[in-house]
C-alpha cells in the first residue's frame, strides 16, 4: 500500500478513471485569479466525482508547452489520458458542471 502523501505525476492523474479538470493560470493574470472561487464552488458541487488540479505555466513551462497553452486561463478535461474538452477564458461553476457531466464518464 502507498503513503497518503505519495503525489501522483500529472499522467498517472490524467490516465485515471475520474475525469481530471486542469487549470493552467498564471499568478499575475486577473482572469486566472477569478477561477479560483470557481473551482472552489465546483469541487463543492461535484465532490470526489472530479479532480481539479492547478498548473501555473510560469512554474510548469514544460506541461503549458506540451499542451499548446497560448492564453491564461486555459481549462482542459481529460480521462483515461485523453483530452476530452479545452477551452481558454472564465467560466462558471454551473457551465463547468454540465461540460464534465456531459464528456466524461462519472463513476
Amino acid at each position: 500500500m502507498e503513503p497518503e502523501n505519495k503525489r501522483e505525476s500529472f499522467a498517472e492523474l490524467i490516465n485515471g478513471n475520474t475525469p481530471v479538470l486542469v487549470d493552467f493560470f498564471a499568478e499575475w493574470c486577473g482572469p486566472s485569479k477569478m477561477m479560483k472561487p470557481v473551482l472552489e464552488k465546483l469541487h463543492e458541487q461535484m465532490g470526489d466525482k472530479v479532480r481539479i488540479i492547478k498548473i501555473d505555466i510560469d512554474k510548469s513551462p514544460a506541461a503549458a508547452n506540451t499542451f499548446q497553452v497560448q492564453s491564461v486561463p486555459t481549462l482542459m478535461l481529460f480521462q483515461k489520458g485523453k483530452p476530452l474538452w479545452r477551452q481558454s477564458g472564465v467560466l462558471q461553476a454551473s457551465q463547468l458542471e454540465n461540460i464534465i457531466k456531459q464528456k466524461s464518464i462519472i463513476q
